[in-house]
């Protein structure tokens, strides 16, 4: 399989590094970047920002069959507009933090959001991180990784992530942790395109991994599927 048209999908919870390895990998192989979360994301600050009730899934279905999100899948630079506005940073806030779950738990905006997310795969050339990937939105990618992670180790890296610096204290470790454990029993118990390990991918544990560590992982597996 030529690089041009392989499709490397890595799934897993949020705080496992998903980010980083699936950037990491892309540019090391030379290809195309995509973080549906982000899109998910996008959609939930859009939502916000106009009004639209977490409750109310008729708006939101019409609300992801109608943005325009455009997504930059450049992995060095990645960035995405909502409408035309960059939200790049902004759907990284507390607040989208919080609705994300809800909003991407509708299944007609599953439903839609899949769809372009398959457009962008297109043929191929490209790194997707996400959540169901390798279930629902590219089940025949040639490599499919389900990366986990100690949920301790987790919450200290998205606490750190969140600007809490090298010396994050432990109160907000715990809080991130308890934020984690909501965000993972929503999205394993939704109905449509719960977080799962997918057919055939292949369990990366990070937790005593650096990200280096787990890209030469993945780097392997896409050497062996090219």
């Amino acid at each position: 399989m030529q690089r041009r048209s392989l499709v490397v999908a890595i799934d897993g919870p949020s705080g496992s590094g998903k980010s980083t390895v699936a950037r990491g990998v892309a540019t090391k192989l030379g290809l195309r970047y995509l973080d549906t979360g982000a899109m998910y994301r996008a959609l939930t600050w859009l939502a916000l920002d106009r009004g639209i009730a977490l409750d109310a899934p008729t708006e939101l279905e019409a609300l992801a069959a109608g943005a325009l999100l455009e997504v930059v899948s450049d992995p060095q630079a990645p960035a995405i507009r909502a409408d035309g506005v960059d939200v790049t940073d902004a759907v990284r806030g507390a607040e989208v933090t919080a609705a994300v779950s809800a909003v991407s738990a509708v299944a007609g905006v599953r439903t839609a959001m899949v769809a372009r997310q398959r457009e962008l795969i297109g043929e191929g050339g490209i790194v997707v991180e996400g959540r169901d990937i390798g279930t629902t939105v590219a089940p025949d990618a040639a490599v499919k990784v389900f990366l986990v992670a100690d949920p301790a180790a987790r919450a200290k890296r998205r606490a750190l992530q969140d600007g809490g610096g090298a010396a994050t204290a432990a109160a907000a470790v715990a809080a991130t942790e308890a934020d984690l454990a909501r965000r993972d029993a929503a999205d394993s118990t939704r109905v449509t395109s719960p977080l799962t390990q997918a057919e055939g991918a292949v369990v990366i544990d990070s937790t005593d991994l650096d990200a280096d560590a787990v890209i030469a992982k993945v780097l392997q597996l896409a050497e062996a599927a090219s």
